[in-house]
């Protein structure tokens, strides 16, 4: 199978972008399955900076195509701004890039929706980033969603759009006393014209992928945020709205499940999670801090500082059982470095009970015990190591340690920012 699905194991920011990125050049196609402008892909070139939010990471490399999945949703004023964002750095953006006529469409109303929803007293707060990523695939399951092919059909776009601002206006108003109307004719007038800047773009990305796999082209499904934030498997409900594990690649494109091929799960060699939720190996301490700081951990899309704890092997064992990983490569393991010990989770204590499976539970999570087993830190800076052995010995060991306790191969190891920091076993 020569199909490849790129996933994050943890709570996001694994660093996807950079493994995409590096794996792209074998491939023709690089498609994006889920998720909205609340991701934030980071990848460093030559020094360079690029952060993707709706836009897949395989857009650096020029001789792929990049394709903005069905199962995405996209904010159009934020799509437009990244592809500008991203030809004043110089990268080449037009027929290399492809948005999915059946992804759905995030309105000014699904913000609005998202900030007052998050701020109502009577739920508690999720830690959304405020984009309306949520409200929009509430729209999509409660088929009232407007998607990228109805914005181009000016008739069923302004039926559609009409009968949503006046349904979300009352709905705001009753439930929010929010008694600022949002207005349908300036609404559309913007949108309008947002399709028509848009249309280049788009096209029937199902057929297209079909087709290409039928032709023998090479395909990478990139995931936006990690298997943490599962709508079904993670810590519901701090979670996102969308399939984020392999699962969604399927339905996310249009792909048959039999064509994502071969899995790679992405992980830290620490844990973070953005926003609210459990966090069982969370630091809240110095060292925590310490972690923050040093990892660049804020957040690439809000600038929010991300919380950080040591690497937890229950979490990942479920997700990379759930999502069929094959192999994985774990990320910075360079911000380890300087610490006199390390430490991974490897069994939560729950009502005095040893559990070794992630439940679902959230709040047996948010109470449980962890039991943690400790290895010897090292010293040395391992950013310049391109070669297993060139790692320190605790470095390796503690890389040797983690993968009997998840029990898959870790084939590739990231200790820096760049393309070129990957150490390939």
């Amino acid at each position: 199978m020569k199909n490849l699905c790129v996933v994050g194991l943890q709570w996001g920011d694994e660093g996807k972008g950079k493994i995409v990125d590096a794996l792209a050049e074998g491939f023709d196609i690089v498609a994006r399955y889920q998720g909205g402008s609340n991701a934030g892909h980071t990848v460093v070139i030559d020094g360079k900076k690029f952060v993707l939010h709706l836009v897949p990471s395989g857009i650096l490399r020029e001789s792929l195509l990049c394709i903005i999945g069905n199962g995405v949703v996209v904010d159009p004023p934020l799509l437009l701004k990244e592809i500008e964002e991203l030809r004043a750095k110089g990268v080449k953006v037009g027929k290399n890039l492809l948005l999915s006529d059946r992804a759905h469409v995030v309105f000014p109303y699904h913000k609005q929706q998202d900030i007052l929803q998050e701020n109502d007293s009577a739920r508690a707060k999720i830690g959304t980033t405020g984009r309306g990523i949520g409200p929009c695939y509430t729209d999509k399951s409660a088929r009232c969603g407007i998607r990228i092919c109805d914005m181009l059909d000016r008739a069923t776009f302004k039926e559609k759009l009409q009968a949503n601002v006046k349904f979300k206006n009352r709905l705001f108003a009753a439930l929010y006393k929010n008694t600022t109307a949002l207005s349908f004719e300036d609404m559309y007038r913007e949108y309008a014209e947002l399709a028509e800047q848009l249309r280049p773009y788009v096209a029937d990305t199902v057929q297209l992928l079909n087709e290409a796999e039928a032709a023998g082209k090479k395909i990478l499904f990139e995931g936006a945020q990690g298997a943490l934030l599962d709508v079904d498997f993670g810590t519901y409900p701090y979670i996102s709205s969308s399939n984020a594990g392999t699962g969604g690649a399927a339905c996310g494109t249009g792909m048959p499940p039999k064509s994502i091929g071969r899995i790679i799960g992405i992980m830290k060699a620490y844990c973070t999670r953005v926003g609210e939720g459990p966090f069982p190996s969370e630091l809240t301490d110095a060292l925590g801090e310490r972690l923050r700081q040093q990892g660049g951990e804020f957040g690439a899309t809000t600038g929010r500082p991300r919380r950080c704890g040591w690497f937890d092997a229950v979490a990942v064992r479920h997700t990379a059982a759930l999502c069929g990983v094959d192999s994985i490569t774990m990320t910075k393991l360079d911000v380890l470095s300087g610490l006199e010990s390390v430490k991974a989770a490897v069994a939560y204590r729950i009502d005095g009970k040893e559990v070794r499976n992630f439940p679902a539970n959230t709040g047996a999570l948010q109470g449980c015990e962890i039991v943690y087993e400790s290895f010897p830190g090292w010293t040395e800076d391992i950013s310049k190591a391109r070669k297993f052995d060139e790692l320190p010995q605790n470095a390796r060991r503690f890389v040797i340690a983690l993968e009997k306790l998840i029990k898959i191969p870790i084939e590739c190891i990231s200790v820096g920012n760049s393309r070129e920091a990957t150490i390939r076993r």
